[in-house]
């Protein structure tokens, strides 16, 4: 029980420290934004004779997409309303 406390305890000081820190958050909206565009660049051209295959395959996956998107939006919104609150300080 101690080992996932700790664990828990370590992913909440990581989002912390990303959520706070406005390079490290940057470079986690970089790698989101670079696996968001990939994930759809698959999506689009890799496998999609197997995604037209299977409808449910297709909604999971492009929902799986739309929510990265909505992810990567909202951590930018984020961001853009952090910076202004720090320049006003």
């Amino acid at each position: 029980m101690s080992a996932g406390h700790s664990d828990w305890e370590r992913s909440k000081e990581l989002a912390r420290t990303i959520l706070r820190d406005r390079a490290m958050r940057r470079k986690w909206m970089g790698r989101w934004l670079m696996a968001t565009m990939g994930w759809i660049a698959a999506g689009l051209w890799v496998i999609e004779g197997w995604l037209g295959d299977n409808v449910w395959r297709f909604l999971i996956w492009w929902g799986i997409c739309a929510g990265l998107a909505v992810g990567l939006m909202a951590l930018a919104l984020y961001d853009a309303v952090a910076v202004a609150r720090e320049e006003r300080e």
